[in-house]
This record gives C-alpha cells, sequence and structure tokens, in this order.
C-alpha cells in the first residue's frame, strides 16, 4: 500500500511540474483538424451519470475492433483526442471516455476546469466510478454497428496505471496495453483473463522501479505480461514524442512503441 501512495503522489507532483507543457497541445488540434475520420461526442449514461465520449471510426467496409482509450493525469486533452484518431487511423474504433465528465464547474468535463485544476481532480477520482465509466463506455461501444466484437484497452501515465486495474475488473478484454503506467496489487492480478504488454520509458525511474515485482507477480499467478523498456526515454514519451520539441530520444520510443501497438493489435484482432 505505501508503494501504491508513493506512486500517486510522485505522479501527482510530477504533474503539476509539467501541467503547463502537457496542456500547451495546439499542435494536437491542428493534426485532428486534418483528419478526415468520422468523429463524435456521445454522453454515456449509467446510475446517474452521463460520461461524455470521444469517438473515432476507421474509414472501413468490415467491423472492427474497439480500443477503449484510457486518458492521462492531464484529462482527455487535445493530445488525446489527436490519438484517437491514430488508433482510428491504424484501423480501429477509438472509444475515449472523457473521465471528467460531469466533475468541472457546472457539471463540465476536462476542457471546463481551470488549467492548474485537472490533474488534482483525476488524481482524486473515485475508482469504483472509474471502472464504472469505463465499462460502461466499454459495453456501449461493443454494441456499435461497426464493432467486430472484440476489446482492446490503451492508457497513459494515470491511464496506464487505470488500464492495468481495468484488466483485474473486465473478463471480456482481447488484450490491455499500459504506457508507463504502475501495476496493481499482487491479489488483483489473478482476477486478470487478458494479455498485458507494457510500455515503458528506460528514465522513468519512479514507474521503472514497478516493473521487476510487476513480472513476478504476473508470472506467480501464471499470466501473460510482456514489458517493454526504451532506452533514453522520458516518461510520457507516446505525447512528448510527437510534440514539435520532441527530444530524439523520446521521438524513437514514441516511434518504436507505436509500431509495436500496431503490430500487436494486428495479430491479436
Amino acid at each position: 500500500m505505501k508503494r501504491v501512495t508513493l506512486i500517486l503522489i510522485s505522479t501527482i507532483f510530477a504533474a503539476a511540474l509539467f501541467s503547463t507543457t502537457a496542456n500547451a497541445q495546439d499542435w494536437a488540434q491542428a493534426q485532428l483538424k486534418k483528419s478526415s475520420r468520422h468523429r463524435e461526442w456521445v454522453s454515456i449514461k449509467h446510475d446517474g451519470r452521463s460520461v461524455e465520449t470521444f469517438i473515432v471510426y476507421p474509414e472501413s467496409k468490415d467491423k472492427k475492433p474497439v480500443v477503449l482509450i484510457i486518458h492521462e493525469i492531464f484529462g482527455l486533452s487535445d493530445w488525446a483526442e489527436e490519438l484517437a484518431d491514430e488508433v482510428a487511423a491504424a484501423g480501429y474504433i477509438a472509444v475515449a471516455p472523457d473521465l471528467l465528465s460531469g466533475m468541472a464547474p457546472n457539471g463540465g468535463r476536462t476542457s471546463d476546469f481551470p488549467g492548474d485544476k485537472v490533474t488534482e481532480a483525476v488524481s482524486h477520482l473515485n475508482p469504483d466510478q472509474v471502472t464504472a465509466d469505463l465499462n460502461a463506455a466499454a459495453d456501449y461501444a461493443l454494441k456499435l454497428p461497426a464493432a467486430s466484437g472484440k476489446l482492446f484497452v490503451g492508457g497513459f501515465c494515470w491511464g496506464g496505471g487505470q488500464t492495468f486495474r481495468f484488466a483485474t475488473n473486465r473478463a471480456d478484454l482481447s488484450a490491455a496495453f499500459v504506457f508507463y503506467g504502475p501495476p496493481p496489487d499482487k491479489d488483483a492480478m489473478t482476477r486478470i483473463k487478458a494479455p498485458v504488454y507494457g510500455f515503458y520509458a528506460g528514465n522513468d525511474q519512479r514507474i521503472g522501479a514497478t516493473v521487476p515485482e510487476a513480472i513476478a507477480n504476473m508470472k506467480a499467478a501464471g499470466k501473460t505480461y510482456e514489458p517493454v523498456t526504451y532506452d533514453g526515454a522520458g516518461h510520457g514519451f507516446m505525447r512528448a514524442g510527437e510534440a514539435p520539441e520532441a527530444k530524439a530520444p523520446d521521438s524513437k520510443a514514441r516511434a518504436d512503441a507505436w509500431a509495436r501497438w500496431k503490430s500487436l493489435l494486428e495479430r491479436l484482432g
């Protein structure tokens, strides 16, 4: 429990340090505007809540798997929406719920928070509410006429940890893709049914330190867990590596991780 608490505190501190950079995403918004793919917002209702969810469809004549995307501690930002579009470009129905729906002033979502309040709000989300929101989004997506019936989940930073945790709570997942997020408790791992694939940064000891124990615990539980660490990259490289001012190691890690992710999706889809 102490390890999880320390990771959470470190995540909040790191988020506070880098929130300005992470939220300065005009480049992501510009990239999204260039897309020809159909995208829409839907309001998914469950248990008295409405979860505003961003969906992007691939340009395809065939039914496609769903990829549920769990955003960073920065909420459903411009980059998260742009990433969803990239997933759709790869041939999948991208479904990105805003887990801050209804939590902002006047019942708004991520975009309605003052910039310096988003990370605090995400870090205080109720875990059971997060699971319920994700389940509702997944259930909705699987019923879409364009959906093939297969469900994947991928998340980043805070969302990476939630992805690993969601795998302990969702039995019909085909795979979970954890990008630089901490693992769940050892006991919870016994409930995981899907293979888990990890993507980690070499210059991110805060999260990297959790990987050896996660390997041991997943092996003991008889689960599939395949982590890859990208040397020289920093935490958040999937976003940072795409930015105009990206450092070379982050760009390379982003390209390599994206290629691996698409290869896994194709093989498992």
